[in-house]
């Protein structure tokens, strides 16, 4: 099973629909920023905290890339 299959039968499991191409872009698009900026692991757990705080993709892509900016 692929990803796409996998996500949209989990989807189906917890009653909502499964993510667009554009979400699951997005949503790559934060794991990434926070595996690169961390470790791996914090890749899932951005994306769980992203969802629990109720903000949108874009925020938390936003949010996801200023923590990784080096501060001064």
């Amino acid at each position: 099973m692929n990803a796409r299959d996998w996500l949209a039968a989990y989807a189906e499991k917890l009653g909502t629909p499964p993510p667009s191409n554009q979400e699951f872009k997005a949503i790559l698009d934060v794991a990434a920023e926070a595996a690169h900026a961390s470790e791996r692991v914090a890749a899932p757990a951005a994306c769980w905290v992203a969802a629990r705080a109720g903000v949108d993709l874009d925020e938390a892509l936003r949010a996801a890339r200023e923590v990784g900016e080096p501060s001064d």
